[in-house]
């Protein structure tokens, strides 16, 4: 009887055995109602479709979309920006352990590094550094499929701070699935909810429960297709290795909307090989950049120059013959300096100017760290942000000698110059247009979230940091023309129109409360009381 009892156990374990693993089986292949009628294709038959405008689809973003397959970059930028330098190094060291490990397991180490005690608040990373990243990592192919879609859907492993401003605000799909973080009192705890079960019965379908458009699902070759959103795919793409190798990065020209405002420090993207480069730069740089200041601040141009250039940084100067007025001088006044009207790429600007002229400027600035101000070799005047008064300063410092103004006010990173403001337009019978453009390899010397006091600092740690300066020809201003003939907004358009012709730089009607309000979540206030205005 025992021995009965014993055996009818073992048949009832193997049975279970055997049911379970054909659960499993199943699940992994996808099987649901419509199972037997699932396609799963490879991706070169999709982008020969023609019509796909009456379709949904379905993509996995990291598989689908983006020519890199690798996650690690874009965590170490959140490590390097959203924490500091102690966090991206935890996270560089862990790497070896995050390749032997799983998928799902190495996701979950790099976003307990990343997010730990990061307060979700402040967490402005994936709107105004990642994007860049992602941007940049876009295959053209991949994006010209999903461009021809109907309704867009993009699934991803990564947490939805990180990926829903790139995709909604950039690439425009209508509808992102990400993972959510689990949150403590405003802070990140650095662990993940589970897969984000999302209505997208809601998304694909009618009212009535129809399907709105047939779905089509777009995977990576190397995942496997049971998510419960793939379930809703009539059909499903496959795209290989091999596939992601013949694609080419989208042109920034094709861009759906146009990358003009990004933050952050890093200039390069952090893959592992790049950040072990960046860890052994890093002590070699601070010594460079407390060297290079040292010679800027306390030698004279001639024997400065040299020296500068001796360390690898690099200027390059070029200027037009002609640097007089069209107009006649005023009878019955002094003569003034030159106002030297620059497009703004770092803090730096006037004194790269001052060092290829090889003669100190005053340089009127928006903003300015009190550090920064007493550490400059020029003279540094801050403006109120009271155009009368701003104005009467402006002029009274021209009497005085030369004058170097940025009228954007504030830099831009990329090529496109910001709107001018037209004050300069009214201070002097004419200007000298200068073509500013900066170039580094390694970190970004300018910042709209963090501590602007280091901007130069890190401008001068990147090993060969360089800058073109350009003077154009002297522009006439209001004064010069009478009777009204030109305004001085149409003054500091032409400016404008003449700078970006230069410098090859787009013009655009954005300005510095724009970026502020992308970039920091602010009007780009600096003290209490002071606000941004419009000349």
């Amino acid at each position: 009887m025992i021995s009965t009892i014993f055996s009818f156990r073992r048949l009832v374990f193997f049975f279970s055995r055997v049911l379970l693993k054909r659960s499993k089986s199943v699940h992994r292949n996808c099987s649901n109602a419509h199972a037997s009628q699932l396609k799963v294709q490879s991706y070169s038959s999709l982008i020969q479709r023609l019509e796909l405008s009456n379709h949904t689809l379905i993509f996995d973003v990291e598989g689908a979309l983006l020519n890199s397959s690798s996650l690690f970059p874009y965590f170490m930028v959140v490590a390097f920006e959203a924490g500091s330098l102690i966090r991206a190094l935890i996270l560089f060291v862990l790497y070896p352990a995050i390749c032997l490990v799983s998928e799902e397991t190495a996701l979950k180490i790099m976003v307990m590094v990343c997010f730990c005690g990061i307060k979700k608040k402040s967490f402005r990373v994936g709107k105004s550094v990642l994007p860049k990243f992602f941007m940049e990592d876009v295959g053209m192919e991949g994006f010209e499929v999903l461009r021809r879609g109907g309704k867009k859907v993009g699934m991803s492993d990564l947490p939805q701070v990180m990926v829903e401003s790139f995709l909604r605000d950039y690439l425009e799909i209508e509808f992102v699935v990400g993972r959510d973080l689990k949150v403590f009192c405003g802070y990140f705890v650095g662990l993940m909810e589970h897969k984000k079960k999302t209505a997208l019965e809601d998304i694909c379908h009618c009212q009535d429960g129809k399907m709105a458009f047939p779905s089509i699902g777009i995977s990576s070759l190397h995942k496997s297709v049971d998510h419960h959103t793939f379930s809703l795919c009539k059909e499903i793409y496959l795209v290989s290795e091999g596939d992601k190798r013949k694609w080419h990065q989208l042109p920034r020209d094709r861009y759906p909307k146009p990358l003009i405002f990004h933050d952050g420090r890093l200039a390069f993207r952090p893959t592992p090989l790049a950040t072990l480069a960046l860890f052994i730069w890093l002590p070699f740089g601070f010594a460079l950049a407390i060297v290079r200041a040292f010679i800027a601040l306390s030698l004279p141009y001639n024997v400065a120059i040299p020296l500068l250039a001796f360390t690898g940084m690099q200027l390059k100067l070029s200027k037009h013959n002609s640097l007089h007025s069209d107009s006649k001088p005023k009878e019955n006044k002094p003569p003034k300096g030159l106002l030297y009207v620059c497009n703004h790429r770092t803090l730096l600007d006037p004194l790269f100017l001052s060092y290829g002229l090889k003669r100190p400027f005053t340089a009127v600035t928006y903003s300015l760290s009190r550090l920064s101000e007493l550490l400059a070799p020029i003279r540094t005047v801050r403006l109120t942000r009271d155009r009368d008064q701003d104005g009467k300063m402006m002029e009274n410092l021209l009497n005085q000698g030369d004058l170097v103004v940025c009228p954007e006010g504030t830099t831009c990173r990329e090529p496109y110059l910001l709107r001018f403001s037209p004050l300069f337009s009214e201070l002097s019978d004419g200007v000298v247009p200068v073509a500013m453009d900066a170039s580094v390899s390694m970190f970004y010397g300018t910042t709209a979230g963090g501590f602007k006091c280091l901007d130069p600092f890190f401008f001068l740690m990147n090993p060969c940091p360089s800058y073109t300066v350009q003077i154009l020809d002297q522009v006439c201003c209001v004064s010069s023309y009478g009777d009204g003939a030109k305004s001085r907004i149409d003054v500091a358009n032409f400016v404008q129109s003449e700078l970006g012709k230069a410098l090859g730089f787009e013009c655009t009607r954005f300005t510095r409360k724009d970026k502020y309000l992308i970039l920091a979540g602010n009007e780009g206030i600096v003290s209490a009381g002071d606000r941004p205005y419009n000349y």
